[in-house]
């Protein structure tokens, strides 16, 4: 199978466990150099899609294809992969523990030592290195595994909800470190349920809910696209104009009212009624609205349940 310019295709895949489908006839594409956010709420099937794409699960239907064929061992190799299950060897120290992870992905003792300690100085825990690794805290725990998955200098990375249970400060350096890689030409996939991460580091993203896919696509152009649906307002005088049928629901952010669109409405058409209406209208601009809001948008604001799980999600599942 010829090599292609995505490091990563997936065509028509399904996977059912059980009478639970946790991907259905999913298309998705990550190019090469580019920085994608697979993006739900938990139990949406971003794990399942990730495991799919490193060859720990199968699909039911339809094909995977990791830089341009099957993903396997060696393809793999290729790839830095943090899963969302967290898991160190515990009685080993932090040192020993990446440069075992080195080693079997094939870099040399030596060499994976000496990015090793690189890494623990650059993150904060070079005093750690010689400690056992069931002596750090959690969020310290998580960070040695991140080194784990770099230390070969993958082609890729896949971050599965990299930034769950990191503390604001360890989430920014995270996020630093993902832009490196990224201006190095890695290609980076990560899945989280944080929009507003996604946000920040995204050129691309892909949103599924419920096992399907929402929508995917450049960013920058979901956002142009979808800058009519929000309607920043300002005003002195009557509101009797704001009760119109182009109008879902009334945001008041304490500085401005924000206006968000039922599909399709011409926010023209309120501009007018606002200006008949005898309104002096201080402000009436779009607004690039956030990624939070397009998902809700095309997901549906009842996709998640009260705890943050999709109603109808199996506890626990992917």
């Amino acid at each position: 199978m010829k090599d292609t310019g995505f490091a990563i295709r997936l065509q028509g895949v399904t996977k059912s466990f059980g009478k639970h489908t946790a991907v259905e006839d999913f298309d998705f594409e990550v190019p090469r150099g580019s920085i994608c956010g697979l993006l739900g709420p938990n139990g949406s099937g971003k794990t399942t899609t990730i495991r799919m794409i490193m060859g720990i699960l199968h699909p039911d239907e339809g094909s995977v294809e990791l830089f341009g064929a099957n993903p396997d061992v060696t393809r793999r190799t290729r790839v830095g992969y943090l899963p969302e299950e967290r898991g160190v060897y515990r009685k080993m120290k932090c040192i020993e523990f990446v440069t075992f992870l080195g080693e079997i992905r094939g870099v040399r003792r030596a060499e994976g030592k000496k990015r090793g300690l690189a890494w623990l100085e650059r993150l904060g825990l070079s005093e750690w290195a010689d400690k056992k690794i069931e002596d750090l805290s959690k969020g310290m725990q998580q960070k040695i595994q991140f080194v784990g998955t770099v230390i070969h200098e993958p082609e890729l990375l896949i971050l599965d909800e990299p930034f769950s249970g990191l503390d604001p400060i360890n989430q920014d350096v995270l996020e630093e470190i993902v832009r490196d890689f990224h201006s190095r030409g890695t290609t980076i996939l990560f899945s989280t349920h944080l929009m507003d991460q996604a946000e920040r580091l995204c050129e691309r993203v892909c949103l599924i809910s419920n096992a399907k896919k929402v929508l995917d696509a450049n960013l920058h152009e979901l956002k142009a696209a979808e800058r009519k649906g929000v309607v920043a307002v300002e005003f002195v005088g009557p509101d009797t104009w704001l009760d119109g049928p182009e109008i879902d629901r009334i945001e008041d952010t304490g500085k401005e009212l924000r206006l968000i669109l039922r599909a399709g409405a011409d926010h023209q058409a309120i501009l007018h009624r606002g200006v008949q209406s005898g309104a002096e209208i201080l402000r009436f601009d779009l607004v690039e609205p956030r990624l939070h809001d397009i998902f809700v948008r095309h997901a549906g604001a009842g996709v998640v349940g009260d705890a943050g799980t999709p109603v109808g999600a199996i506890p626990g599942g992917a």
